[in-house]
Order: structure tokens, then sequence, then C-alpha cells
């Protein structure tokens, strides 16, 4: 064994329990029994499936319990693999595929979410919801059994629990407190003896910081006294990678009629409206979970550690694995600590990390159906009122004209003498949390004298302007964020704003300008103007260049290129942040890196950029639009320079931009987009709603489709469709319709 797989075999802890027994690749899995067929073609045939001429599945059912089962019908149509991706990542089950690679990841999230936890939630569901439950996994099943071409990676068969294992929608839904990937791969692959070993904190790249976190959401509100209708309007543009999500409508004779966006594998609607509300969730950076440090010892082979001066037994739990070696799969059982506080993700200065949180919750899924669900603003607030949403702020607009931003949902309680952005100590019930914030005593912004709201993954008390939150008011730890550049930007183009229209509200949401560069290049220039003669000479015609540039990015725009490519080497060097919150004073941070760089290293990083274009374009005056670029290719992955694409004249989010496209070179010299911009929705709630909306690409996943590319130009360009919410509108517009299993792939 030592042999076949090297390091592996001497750093698992020897008091793990290996399994070295192989197995054919092949996953067995129970099939759909008759009596879930019975019950699967019931349901099929109360449910009417409606795709628009855009894809757009419209589903009309007797039930919620129909519309969620057609739901699920279409999304496997459209995306199974994505559905079962989720799924092998929220269960710990990515190595059955993808090997040994993703061991630590599953590691984390089968530590962090029992499944045991979600068969017990399913079990004692109530009824109403536990047929929501059925319908999620007789959706899926009936679709695998009416398609047997489709060949399942790992899930043959999924069961109704599995959906209260994903409960929440979104793209970075799992807290672990500050605890890296890094850590927790150490700690749970070093022998027993050194267990909670000094061992220093992983550097965090910056960067990626910068290009994942910040790859946020804008949401805004406006009011009715600043919209051209004297109706109230919401923008909703999340931030994800492309094709994260599916854009659906959900209609049943139950009282269920909504629009918006859903992830694949989940059957509530994440960011969308009906005919009365809307709702923009943006991720946000309350303090929702907790690292506790234990002092731990070990006595007669078993783990304890310290609370209120006694010692209390380290718990024990065996996590599973399947792990992927070629066409053979190897079982491995791995042992898991845990405190009263929680999983132990690592160790840090001979310490164990136990982390406190609210990842998997039955009562965070309940909260998100009936927000779909919620048609005025008491019946959201009564599903706001569960307190479950431990990752979103809430943005949130309605026909009656009221404009609120929520701050977080679930909040726990907590001693404000302790700093929380730090582990705090684990050993005392002085750090215990107290119970969980009310709604009315989380930071809420309600109907603002200025007449908009805007939250773009930053702090709350700049997002009305001077009707904001007073900071003084509320505990650190309830909102530690800081500023960022997209908000700078989303405060100057509302704050003035006056007679929003859909169109000019999503003008708005598409402003090309890099406020980011309002601080870095002033720096550049000084630097120039102080190099000696023989360094102005080699860099004078660029510096023009971007003296001259307006900060917007265009597609035509040398000085966009030269910018963000000079830009992303600065961000490069800035200093690793102490917490996750220091991360988000990106305003602030980025005001001290100007300082730090010395001038010599700004310019000889912008003499890089000009040689590193010079080599993949042959010339350091690249438009743009040529090597910035939207592909989608058939797989999805294998991005090509000699095949059609499309220039594209926006950027990602990290130096301002409100749109984003977020792109890198991928084995090629042109960048090309893989996140940022998804789906994005603008609505006007009068008598009768109005709204339009796009997504990246098109609704399709087959490159054989219309609907795989023909939204394409209109996400790049700020071109939306008519959302078409009616269904006398629908009928105009039909492309086919069906019910579940009728035979259309």
């Amino acid at each position: 064994m030592d042999k076949l797989f090297g390091k592996i075999a001497v750093t698992v802890k020897v008091n793990f329990i290996i399994v070295s027994m192989f197995l054919p690749a092949l996953v067995f899995a129970q099939k759909i029994n008759q009596k879930e067929i019975k019950r699967s073609e019931s349901l099929a045939k109360s449910v009417t499936i409606i795709r628009d001429n855009w894809g757009v599945p419209h589903i009309y059912g007797k039930t919620d319990a129909a519309v969620v089962f057609g739901l699920m019908y279409t999304q496997c149509e459209d995306n199974f693999k994505g559905i079962e991706r989720n799924y092998l990542y929220q269960l710990g089950k990515q190595t059955q595929v993808d090997g040994e690679t993703n061991l630590y990841t599953d590691v984390q999230l089968q530590l962090i979410a029992d499944s045991a936890d979600a068969i017990k939630d399913y079990k004692t569901s109530a009824p109403w919801f536990r047929k929501l439950l059925d319908a999620f996994a007789d959706g899926i099943n009936y679709y695998l059994y009416k398609h047997p071409e489709v060949k399942p990676q790992v899930f043959k068969h999924f069961e109704p629990w599995y959906a209260l294992m994903f409960t929440d929608g979104s793209v970075a839904a799992t807290e672990t407190g500050g605890i890296k990937l890094s850590e927790t791969k150490e700690f749970y692959s070093t022998a027993p003896e050194k267990l909670g070993a000094v061992i220093s904190e992983p550097e965090k790249n910056i960067y990626d910081m910068v290009n994942e976190r910040e790859t946020g959401s804008n949401g805004f509100a406006i009011a009715p006294s600043k919209s051209a209708s004297g109706h109230a309007l919401l923008y909703i543009n999340p931030h994800v990678p492309f094709y994260f999500r599916s854009e659906v409508a959900l209609v049943s004779d139950e009282g269920l009629n909504a629009y918006g966006a859903v992830t694949w594998g989940q059957f509530f609607i994440y960011q969308g409206f009906n005919q009365h509300c809307g709702w923009m969730h943006t991720s946000a950076y309350a303090d929702v979970a907790d690292l506790y440090a234990e002092k731990v010892s070990k006595k007669e082979g078993k783990w304890y550690y310290e609370y209120d001066g006694k010692l209390r037994p380290v718990i024990t739990r065996e996590l599973s694995f399947k792990i992927k070696h070629n066409d053979e799969i190897e079982q491995r059982s791995i042992t898991g600590y845990y405190t009263h506080h929680g999983p132990v993700l690592g160790a840090r200065d001979g310490k164990w990390m136990a982390l406190k949180a609210n990842n998997r919750s039955y009562n965070a899924l309940v909260e998100s159906w009936l927000i779909t669900k919620a048609n005025n603003l008491g019946e959201y607030k009564k599903a706001m009122n569960m307190l479950s949403n431990a990752t979103n702020s809430t943005v949130y607009a309605d026909d009656k004209g009221n404009t609120i931003f929520w701050y977080g949902n679930y909040i726990p309680k907590r001693n404000p003498k302790y700093d929380w952005s730090l582990p705090v100590d684990g050993s005392t019930s002085a750090t215990e949390w107290q119970g969980v914030h009310k709604l009315s005593e989380i930071i809420t912004i309600t109907n603002p004298a200025t007449g908009w709201i805007q939250n773009c993954n930053s702090t709350p008390y700049t997002a009305s302007g001077t009707s904001s939150p007073d900071k003084s008011k509320y505990p650190a730890y309830m909102a530690p964020d800081g500023e960022n550049y997209r908000a700078v930007t989303a405060i100057r183009i509302l704050k003035d704003a006056k007679n929003l229209t859909l169109d000019g509200l999503v003008v708005k949401g598409y402003d090309h300008y890099l406020a980011a560069f309002d601080d870095l290049l002033p720096s550049l220039f000084k630097a120039y103007d102080a190099a000696p003669d023989s360094v102005k000479q080699s860099l004078a015609e660029p510096v023009k260049i971007l003296q001259q540039w307006d900060r917007n990015t265009a597609i035509h725009s040398v000085a966009s290129s030269l910018a963000i490519e000079w830009g992303t080497l600065m961000v490069k060097a800035l200093p690793p942040p102490q917490t996750d919150q220091e991360s988000t004073f990106i305003t602030r941070r980025f005001q001290t890196l100007v300082k730090t760089i010395s001038p010599a290293q700004q310019l000889a990083w912008l003499n890089d950029v000009l040689k590193n274009l010079q080599s993949r374009f042959g010339t350091w005056k690249v438009e743009w639009g040529e090597m910035n670029r939207y592909q989608r290719p058939d797989d999805g992955i294998s991005f090509d320079d000699n095949k059609p694409s499309i220039p594209v004249g926006l950027t990602g989010s990290g130096f301002g931009q409100l749109p984003s496209f977020q792109s890198r070179t991928m084995n090629t010299n042109k960048r090309y987009g893989y996140s940022g911009n998804s789906f994005i929705a603008v609505v006007e709630f009068g008598t009768r709603l109005r709204a339009k909306s796009i997504v990246n690409g098109g609704s399709s996943f087959d490159p054989a489709s219309k609907n795989f590319t023909d939204q394409e130009q209109g996400i790049i360009d700020g071109k939306f469709k008519d959302v078409l919410f009616y269904k006398k509108d629908v009928l105009k517009h039909v492309q086919r319709t069906y019910h579940p299993g009728d035979g259309f792939k």
C-alpha cells in the first residue's frame, strides 16, 4: 500500500480506520421503484411546462408539490450534471469522481454537515413540507427513469433528504469561520501525536480573494419618488460563476406565482419576484460563524478539552469516503473530532479550532420556500422571522412602494467585549452565544428619505447615503464589512438619480467606471514624473494613454487593457489580511497599497505589462475587446483562441465596475469570461408588473439549441429581454408545451 499511495499512507493518522479495499468503480444504487413511478406519473399529469421562445420554463401545477416536481424535471433536462455536481459537493462525495484532489474539501463538508441529521429532519418535517421534499426527489428520479441514456456519475437515485443538505442558495454558502482548506488538510493528515501542534496560519492569497469574494453582487431598490412611473423599482444583479443558476417561472393553484433564479438542485427561487414584491440577496459579511480555540490534552489514549475548569471528552465520528483511483475505488474512513461547539476544522498555536455555525438548517430551507411564496411585506417578514438565513443580506421592494434593506438574518448574540473576528477562548462559558438577534434588532433600512438603497457586498453604513444606519448603535460583530469600489460607484450614480425607468436603471447598473483607479493611477503618474529620463522615454506613450483615459472600460480602449493588467499586478502585492473581515476594506487597503509600493516597482510592473502584451499579441497597444472575450465552449471548459468569440468591454468587479465580467487566460493568449453577471433582472412593481431580465449565454446547455447563445450579446451590452410573467403573454411566445415524461429531452 505504501508503494501504491506514497505519502498518503504515511501521513494518515494511525487512529484512522483505513480500509484498503478496492471495488469496481461502478457505483451501485437504488433505482426508482413502482410506488415512486406511480406517484410521479400522477404528479406529471398535473404539471404543464411551457418553454418560451428564450427556453425559459414556465411551470404550472395544481399544487406546490407538483410545481416542485416539474421544476426539478426541467432542471434535469437543462443541466443534470450541474445538479449532481452540487450534491457531490454538499454531501462530501466529490472524491468518488475527482479522486484524492477533493478529499479534504469532502472532509470539511462531512464534518460540517451530518447526513444523519438531514435524514432526521426529513422524518420529523411538517407534512406539507415533506410533500415538497418528496416532489424534489421524485422530479429528479422520474427524469432519470425516463432518460436511461443519462448516466449519473454517482447518484442513481436521489433521496428527499438530500435537499436538507443544501439549504442555502448562495454561491459561497458554507461558513468555516475563517479556517482554510489547507488547515483542515494539515490537521487531518498528521500523525496523532502532533494533533494540536503549533501550526502557523497559512497565508491568504489576496489576489484570489479579490477575484472570488469581491466578485459579489449588486442590489438596488428605488423608491417611487425616484422613479418615472411613481412605482418602486428593484435591480437584481448577482455575480456568480456563469450558468450557476437557471431562470424559471413557478405557478401553482396554491398561491405560488414567482419568477427568478434557482440554484441547480434547489427548489426555491433564490433571487426573484412576484406580482407584489421582489428580493435580491447579496452575500453579507455579518459574523455568523465563530472559531473556538480549544485547549486539548490526551489521557489514556483519549482526547479531552478544557471547559470551565473541567475536562470534557472530545467527541468522534467516523467519516466515510470512496476515493476514485483510475478504474478502482478505495474506501477510506477518517475520524472526525468535535467539541460541543462543533467540528474541529484545524489547529493554531497548539489549540484545536472548533467551528460553531448554522451551515445546514431545516429552518433555512423552509424560510427560503416561504420567501418564494410571500406576496406582501407581512408575509415576507414572517418568513424572515425564522431567522435562519446565515449568509445573505436582502434588498427588497414591493407594489406598496416599500424599499427595505436587511443586513443579514441569522445573527448570533455575543458578549461584545470579545473580538469575534478572531478565534475566541473555547475553555470558558463566557464566550458562548446568547441566542439569536431578533429581526427587529438587526441592521435595517426602511423607506429611506434619500429614495434609494444599494448593497454591493459592502458596509451597510453607506447603503442609503445620508439615510444610512448609525454604526454606533450596533455591535461591531453585526456588520464588520468595509467599503469597496462598487459601492462607491453605486452611491455616485444613485444619489442624484431622478425619473428612473427600467431601462434607465439598467444603464445605471451597467456603469463601466473603475473607481479603484482614482486611487491607483495618481501614484503611478507621480512615480513617472519623478523617474529618470531613460525610464520616461520607454513609458511615455502608455502613461499618456492612461492619463487621457476616462477610467471607463470599453471594447476599443487600449487604456483599459493597460490599466487592468497593471492593476492586477498591483493587487497581487496586497499584504494578506489578518481576518476575512479585514479583507473587505478594499478601498482602505488599496489606498494603503499605493503608499507602500515603491515608485520604481510600480513603473517596473507597467513595463512588465508592455512586454507581456507584446509577446502575446505582437504589440502592447491591444484594445480591451481584442483580448477580453466571451466564448461558450460546447463542454464549458475548452476555450480556444481559434474559435469564434465576442469582444467584451466589461471587466471584473474588483476595481469597482458594477457589471462584472471576470476573465482570465485559459491556456490561451486571450482572456475569457467565467464568472460575474449571470442572471440579472430589473422590476417595476406597478398595478401590472413589468420586468426585464437577461442570463449569460442562454438558458440551454445544448450547443445545438438556439437558446445556447441567444442572450450572449444582450448580457454583454446590457440589452435585456422582456420577462413573460403573465400566462397570456407566455402563450404568445411558446416554443413548446409538455408534461414531464412526454418524451422531450
